[in-house]
């Protein structure tokens, strides 16, 4: 008999902690009975936080997060209005607003359908924006303006989910890799070209300073040149002016000086031998002091 009372105390105790259904803060419940959601004058019937009962082995409780969500998917191609295609990595701020929408719309609140859905209406909003736009216009300031108005076609879209969106942001956009690989290799052969273009303007000026230089070291070289010849005249003929003045003054004297200096020339070397007739004008001035 105390065995049997026991384990019909371990029967209730279990089904009245099965008939308790604990909601937590930030969340919200919908039990379905039977298959069908428990709903109240026409309307699903949303449990919020606190300690609730319910049907046990009957009822089946979802339990739903009020708070607010972020959605991050990977990044997407969109097409300018110039027919540019952009990478576009973006992320949504969302919650649940009408809990009923959310958990019908769902096939029964399950969070990976709702993502799938909202991704593909922001991705459809996002792609409308973009194609209104320029590349210009959405790196400039103006992409406050296109998150704005992504924004609130994206509130109208989830609106049948029974989704709030509250933000869209962009989080970078990028160019795909091909054309991105291409407009590197077309900068990259532009400033090569630069550079080339750089390089023949430098060179010119080089031989042009080189041709200059050269010019004006030669026209100073001649110069040079020219006076130094000028000077060497005037001095030879200020010689020969001053050698005219000596000869005229005492031409005996002077034939003796050159002959005198002809003699030093001429016996410089011990080892020298000449051979001629001593009756020559040469030894004149050796054979008399008065060259006679």
């Amino acid at each position: 008999m105390g065995r049997l009372a026991l384990i019909i105390l371990v029967i209730i105790l279990g089904v009245s902690f099965s008939s308790l259904m604990v909601v937590s803060e930030g969340e919200r419940a919908i039990v379905a009975r039977f298959g069908k959601v428990l709903k109240e004058d026409g309307e699903t019937t949303v449990f919020a936080p606190g300690l609730h009962f319910k049907l046990p082995l009957v009822d089946k409780v979802r339990y739903l997060d009020s708070r607010i969500q972020t959605l991050d998917g990977a990044a997407d191609r969109f097409v300018t209005s110039e027919k540019k295609d952009l990478m576009v990595d973006s992320y949504v701020k969302w919650r649940i607003r009408d809990f009923e929408k959310y958990y019908l719309s769902t096939n029964g609140g399950i969070k990976a359908n709702a993502e799938s859905l909202l991704q593909a209406k922001i991705s459809n909003d996002l792609r409308t924006e973009f194609g209104r736009r320029t590349i210009k216009e959405i790196v400039s300031g103006k992409r406050d303006e296109l998150q704005t108005d992504a924004l609130e076609n994206a509130s109208e879209s989830a609106e049948n989910l029974g989704i709030e969106v509250v933000d869209v942001r962009v989080k970078q956009i990028n160019l795909p890799a091909n054309v991105s690989i291409s407009i590197y290799q077309r900068m990259r052969a532009e400033r090569q070209a630069v550079a080339k273009e750089h390089r023949a303007q430098g060179k010119e000026q080089a031989e042009i300073i080189r041709a200059t230089i050269d010019a004006n070291v030669t026209v100073k070289i001649a110069e040079a040149e020219r006076k130094a010849l000028t000077i060497r005249g005037e001095g030879d003929a200020l010689a020969a002016k001053i050698y005219a003045d000596t000869y005229s003054k005492d031409a005996e004297f002077y034939s003796f000086l050159r002959s005198l200096e002809a003699y030093k020339e001429s016996f410089a070397g011990k080892n020298d031998i000449m051979v001629l007739e001593p009756e020559g004008d040469f030894f004149k001035y050796m054979k008399s002091s008065s060259g006679k």
